[in-house]
C-alpha cells in the first residue's frame, strides 16, 4: 500500500502533520513530540511525566502501606477487642468489599471526567477516614469495621485511575518500565505496612498509633497531586487523541469487555493472585507467631506484645521478594517477547505455578524449621510478584483508552470479589471450624491447614493465564485497530480526506 493511499488504521496511526491538520484550532500542547520544539502528544513534558509516575507510585505505596498496617498489629487488635480469627478476617474483607463495589463507579467517572480531581477528592477522604479509625475505643469493634470499610472509598478512586494516566503518558517498552515502577509500590508498601504497624506499636504500646502514620503522609500526596500532576490527553501518545476515539455508553463498554477473552481470562488469573496475597497478607505474621510458640521458639503470648518480630521479618521478606519478583517478571517477559508474542501471560502462568509448591513447603515446614519457612515464603512471594506489572500491561494493550478506567474497575471487582475480599475471612472461618480447643497446638494446626488452600488456588490461576496465551495476540491486534470487522464502516477525518474504517476498529 502506498503512502498516499488511505489505510483502515490511518486515524489511529497517522503522522504528526496529519494530527495537526485535524487539530488546527488547538494549541501546541496537542501536537506530537516528534516535531522539533513541540510538546509531546500527551501534552505533558517528559520530565513532568516521569515525576507524575513517581508521585503516583508514592500514593500507591501509601495505599498498600495503610492496607497492611492492620495486619502488622492484628494480634494486638484481637486481644484489645477480644475477637476470634473469623472477626479478625472481617477487617480486610469489609475494606475490600467497599473498595470493590465502588471501583466501577470511579471507573465510569475516570473515563469521562478529570482524573486528577477525582484522585484528590478520594485520597483526601481516605486520609480523614483512616485517621478517624485510629480513635476507635474498646468495646466498639463495629466502629473499626465501619471506618476500615470507608477507607475503600478513597482507594477505589485512585486504583482505577492511576494506571490509565501512566498509559496516556507512555507506550511500548517505556510504559512497561513505568508500570514496573508503579507496581513496585505494592510489595514495598505492603512490607512497610507490616514494619510500621509492628514497630510503632513496639514503641508506643498502643496499636492505635500505628494507624496514624499514613494519614499524615496522605496529606503530602494530595498537595503533590494538586500542584505537580497534570491531566494528560487520553490516547494521544498512541496517535489516538480523544477527538478520534469513539466514546460509547457504559453498558456498551461492559459488553465489549465481556467479549474480550484475554481481558477476562487474565482477570481470572489475577483473581487467584489476589486470593493468595490477601490470605498471606493478613494471616502470615499471625501464623508465623503461632508456629514459633507451638515449636517452643517463643514464649506464649500472654500480654499481647509479642508479634513485632514476625511482622518485621515478614515485612522485610515481602519488600525484597516483591521488588525482585516484579523486576524479574518484567525482564523475563521482555526477553521472551523477542521470539514469543505470548510471553506476558506465559510468564504470569509460570510465576503462579512455581509459587504454589514453595508456599506449600513454607506452610508445612513452619513447625520444623523457621529458617526454611522464611526461605520458602521468600521464593513463593517472589514468583507470585512476577504478575503485578505484567497483568496491568496486558489490560492496557488489549483495551482501548476510552475503556481503560472501566476495565480497571471491572478487573478490581472480579479479582477482589472472588479473591482477597473473602479469602482472609474464609481462611479465618475455616481455621475456627477446624480448631478443637484453644490450645497452642490447635491454634497453630487449624490455621496451617486452612492456609494450604493458597497453593491450590495458585495452580488454578496459572491455568487461567495459560488460557490467556491462546487469545492474547488476536485481542491485542483488535484493540490496536489492526483487524477490521465485517460491519458497517464509518467515516473519520484524516488530513482533510475521508477515510473509511470499520466500527469495530474504533470501538473494540
Amino acid at each position: 500500500m502506498s503512502a498516499d493511499q488511505p489505510s483502515d488504521v490511518a486515524p489511529f496511526f497517522s503522522t504528526d502533520s496529519e494530527v495537526e491538520a485535524n487539530d488546527d484550532d488547538e494549541d501546541t500542547d496537542g501536537r506530537h513530540g516528534s516535531q522539533e520544539g513541540a510538546e509531546p502528544a500527551s501534552g505533558i513534558s517528559s520530565k513532568r511525566a516521569f515525576i507524575t509516575v513517581l508521585i503516583l507510585c508514592y500514593i500507591n505505596l501509601l495505599n498498600y502501606m495503610d492496607r497492611f498496617t492492620v495486619a502488622g498489629v492484628l494480634s494486638e487488635i484481637e486481644d484489645y477487642f477480644g475477637i476470634d480469627d473469623g472477626k479478625s478476617g472481617l477487617l480486610q474483607t469489609v475494606f475490600i468489599c467497599s473498595y470493590m463495589f465502588l471501583a466501577p463507579f470511579f471507573g465510569y467517572l475516570g473515563d469521562r471526567y478529570n482524573r486528577k480531581l477525582i484522585m484528590i477528592g478520594g485520597i483526601t477522604f481516605w486520609s480523614v477516614v483512616t485517621l478517624s479509625s485510629s480513635f476507635t475505643p474498646k468495646g466498639h469493634f463495629w466502629a473499626l469495621l465501619l471506618t476500615r470499610g470507608l477507607v475503600g472509598v478513597g482507594e477505589a478512586s485512585y486504583s482505577t485511575i492511576a494506571p490509565t494516566i501512566i498509559a496516556d503518558l507512555y507506550v511500548g517498552g517505556a510504559r512497561t518500565n513505568m508500570l514496573s515502577i508503579f507496581y513496585f509500590a505494592i510489595p514495598v508498601g505492603s512490607g512497610l505496612g507490616y514494619i510500621a504497624g509492628s514497630q510503632v506499636y513496639n514503641v508506643t504500646a498502643d496499636w492505635h498509633w500505628a494507624l496514624r502514620v499514613t494519614p499524615t503522609l496522605g496529606l503530602v500526596a494530595v498537595l503533590l497531586l494538586f500542584f505537580v500532576v497534570q491531566e494528560p490527553k487520553r490516547g494521544a501518545v498512541e496517535s489516538r487523541p480523544e477527538e478520534q476515539l469513539h466514546q460509547t455508553s457504559w453498558i456498551q463498554d461492559l459488553q465489549a469487555l465481556s467479549r474480550n477473552r484475554s481481558f477476562l481470562l487474565s482477570t481470572f488469573g489475577f483473581t487467584a493472585v489476589a486470593f493468595v496475597t490477601g490470605s498471606l497478607a493478613l494471616w502470615a505474621p499471625t501464623f508465623l507467631l503461632r508456629a514459633a510458640m507451638f515449636s517452643g521458639n517463643k514464649e506464649p503470648c500472654l500480654e499481647g506484645r509479642c508479634s513485632s518480630s514476625e511482622s518485621l521479618i515478614f515485612g522485610i521478606i515481602t519488600i525484597i521478594s516483591g521488588v525482585v519478583g516484579v523486576a524479574s517478571g518484567v525482564q523475563v517477559s521482555r526477553l521472551l517477547k523477542r521470539t514469543n508474542p505470548r510471553a506476558d501471560p506465559l510468564v504470569c502462568a509460570a510465576g503462579l505455578l512455581m509459587s504454589a509448591p514453595f508456599l506449600f513447603l513454607a506452610i508445612e515446614f513452619a513447625e520444623q524449621s523457621t529458617a526454611a519457612t522464611y526461605v520458602f515464603i521468600f521464593l513463593g512471594e517472589t514468583f507470585l510478584s512476577m504478575n503485578w506489572a505484567i497483568v496491568a500491561d496486558i489490560l492496557l494493550y488489549v483495551v482501548v483508552p476510552t475503556r481503560r478506567s472501566t476495565a480497571e474497575a471491572f478487573q478490581i471487582v472480579l479479582s477482589h470479589l472472588f479473591g482477597d475480599a473473602g479469602s482472609p475471612y474464609l481462611i479465618g472461618v475455616v481455621s475456627d471450624s477446624l480448631r478443637r480447643s484453644d490450645s497452642f497446638l490447635w491454634m497453630f494446626r487449624s490455621l496451617q491447614i486452612s492456609l494450604l488452600l493458597c497453593s491450590f488456588v495458585a495452580v488454578l490461576g496459572g491455568a487461567f493465564f495459560l488460557a490467556t496465551a491462546l487469545f492474547i495476540e488476536k485481542d491485542q491486534q483488535r484493540a490496536q485497530g489492526f483487524i477490521p470487522e465485517d460491519d458497517e464502516p464509518i467515516v473519520v477525518s484524516k488530513s482533510g480526506r475521508s477515510t473509511r474504517v470499520s466500527v469495530s476498529s474504533v470501538l473494540i
